[in-house]
């Protein structure tokens, strides 16, 4: 049967068979992931990119509209290159072929080919060899055949062939993928949806294609690569959304912060991608431009030590509140899941796309008080689910469950997954910062001495039970400002000059301790606290960690170590998502006892 044109819905269950069909070849598409970056995470995010479009795209019986909705969909989903480059060739589509109830194909192909323009618009700095290439060369086989065949299924089958020719092509064009032994995943996943969509334009039963198991593939050898094809460690994507936003400043924004850089859109709604070592810079510009929603910063560094360099065979996770020193997290090789962070309505990652610095800049400048939320449920299942399919057994460590729900996330997530408690061990720290980062610490430097999982979940609890905090509270402002404290406590406290000690209870609740009438007074009776509770005991290690606040964090270093005969484990700085809470001039101490 031929089929001289497509109508919107015909359009819609076209583009979902071809998602269907990335979809399906995820894992292999992983598995041949070596450009920009070996991460192993093209077939994943172009998987999220097509479910987005499932998700988000609504079929109407105009053909315009449905790819309007097709595209918008697909930009506000799109993770990864591939994923943007894809986005940004459907925004290209949608606006080219103009007012089209019914898209013919030569119409289609002449849409096709000025819509590369958009995608290849995007990509600051392209490279050949890889998805662009393949779907410029399939575009202008469309194009070239567009007047000689007016049937669907003759034009699409006909350029399906010339872009496996082309996917065939790409290790000629781009050395790491011949070296590897494999075709460029990208340009894979963008055939694969060309498959998808013939198969469907030819059956036309959207039922059979969306059952229809993955092709058999022969599976690549495994891909050598090295520590030295990581040339940038995050891999950072946002949403930034405005009125009339400048373009060409984003866009030279994000070329100087790194490579892979891609942005993709419209002035009133763009994607970024790019691979970054200062995520925290791009981002502390980039609010600057315009309201940034819809972040990822994933740490390739991590990832490609998960796949390819792992100390260990058990995994340590915990979350951004956890106040250990990067060196120490790195050296360990910890995960870390970050929490959301909001000013006004622009979203950063605590840790990775905020530093302290920057936030506690933000916290003196902006009149609006920022505020924290849990991290979404589905990246919280994510991390999970990677750090599963790469160690054979996991250790996740939470802030308190008594403060917020993110202990309850991982079991939720562990459960959604499937994940044996055997083998993936959730630890509320009960506690958070300075004292949830020695738990971490303790647990990871048993990981480190090769002690199995079934003695450190067992002890964990043990080590939880042993850990103390202490915290020096500079002023109340900042609890009154996130409605922690009424004004009027925070009135009196200021007019009085309160300085509270706080610490957390049993439970993982907030306590207070004590209080003082000047920060001298409070720092004397904290180490007469520490004092107390550590006569007679043996201490296995202890830290200290401030905001902005180093002086009088390195003068409770000092004093403990002529107290205690032994230098702090780390001094820190304390996380944004605590500051939120805590203030300027916090300085919290934790120790662990044996």
């Amino acid at each position: 049967m031929k089929i001289r044109y497509l109508d919107g819905k015909r359009l819609y269950y076209a583009f979902l068979a071809g998602g269907q069909a990335v979809i399906r070849d995820q894992a292999y598409l992983n598995k041949i992931n070596v450009f920009p970056v070996p991460d192993s995470d093209t077939g994943t995010n172009l998987a999220s990119t097509m479910r987005s479009i499932a998700e988000g795209a609504r079929a109407s019986s105009s053909a315009d509209v449905t790819l309007g909705s097709i595209a918008d969909a697909a930009l506000l989903g799109a993770r990864g290159n591939s994923g943007l480059i894809f986005a940004q060739f459907l925004y290209g589509l949608s606006q080219e072929i103009g007012k089209e109830r019914r898209l013919t194909a030569h119409r289609f192909a002449e849409g096709a080919r000025k819509a590369v323009q958009y995608a290849r618009r995007a990509i600051l700095t392209p490279v050949e060899g890889t998805m662009i290439t393949l779907i410029n060369d399939w575009a202008e086989a469309l194009y070239e055949q567009r007047l000689k065949m007016n049937d669907f299924v003759e034009l699409l089958s006909y350029s399906l062939h010339v872009a496996e020719r082309s996917l065939k092509d790409t290790p000629k064009k781009l050395a790491v993928l011949a070296e590897a032994g494999v075709v460029d995943a990208g340009a894979k996943g963008f055939f694969d949806f060309l498959e998808g969509v013939v198969a469907f334009i030819k059956k036309g039963n959207i039922k059979a294609i969306m059952q229809e198991d993955a092709a058999s593939l022969p599976w690549p050898r495994d891909v050598a690569v090295t520590r030295s094809t990581l040339t940038k460690r995050y891999c950072s994507e946002a949403l930034l959304v405005g009125k009339d936003l400048d373009i060409e400043a984003v866009q030279e924004l994000v070329r100087r912060s790194g490579e892979s850089a891609i942005v993709a859109g419209s002035p009133a709604k763009l994607r970024i991608h790019v691979h970054t070592d200062a995520p925290a810079d791009l981002f502390h510009e980039l609010q600057r431009h315009g309201t940034i929603l819809d972040i990822k910063a994933d740490d390739m560094l991590r990832q490609y030590e998960a796949a390819h360099e792992r100390k260990a065979p058990i995994a340590v996770l915990t979350d951004s509140s956890c106040d250990l020193p990067q060196s120490v997290l790195d050296g360990h090789q910890v995960h870390l899941l970050p929490f959301n962070l909001f000013f006004g309505e622009s979203l950063f990652l605590d840790k990775v796309t905020i530093a302290p610095g920057q936030f506690y800049d933000l916290l003196k400048s902006r009149r609006e008080m920022p505020t924290s939320a849990q991290p979404p449920q589905a990246n919280v299942q994510r991390v999970l689910e990677f750090l599963a399919g790469h160690y054979d057994s996991v250790i996740a460590v939470t802030i308190s469950g008594g403060l917020t729900g993110v202990h309850g996330q991982f079991l939720k997530a562990r459960e959604a997954l499937g994940l044996d408690p055997s083998r993936v061990a959730v630890i509320d720290s009960r506690h958070l910062s300075v004292s949830e980062a020695l738990i971490v610490l303790r647990v990871a430097e048993a990981v480190r001495a090769g002690r199995t999982f079934g003695e450190i979940s067992s002890e964990a609890e043990r080590w939880v039970e042993k850990t103390k905090l202490w915290v020096d509270i500079r002023t109340l402002k900042y609890m009154v400002r996130g409605g922690r404290v009424s004004p009027l406590k925070g009135l009196m406290a200021a007019a009085l000059n309160i300085k509270p000690i706080v610490s957390l209870d049993a439970a993982g609740k907030a306590v207070i301790l004590g209080k003082s009438f000047s920060r001298r007074q409070n720092m004397k009776k904290i180490l007469g606290l520490i004092g107390k509770a550590a006569a007679g005991r043996s201490i296995w290690n202890y830290g200290v960690t401030h905001a902005q606040n180093p002086f009088r964090a390195l003068r409770y270093a000092n004093a403990l170590e002529e107290m205690l005969g032994k230098k702090a484990a780390f001094i820190s700085e304390v996380s944004p998502v605590v500051g939120v809470h805590n203030g300027i001039g916090v300085v919290g101490v934790a120790m662990m006892f044996e």
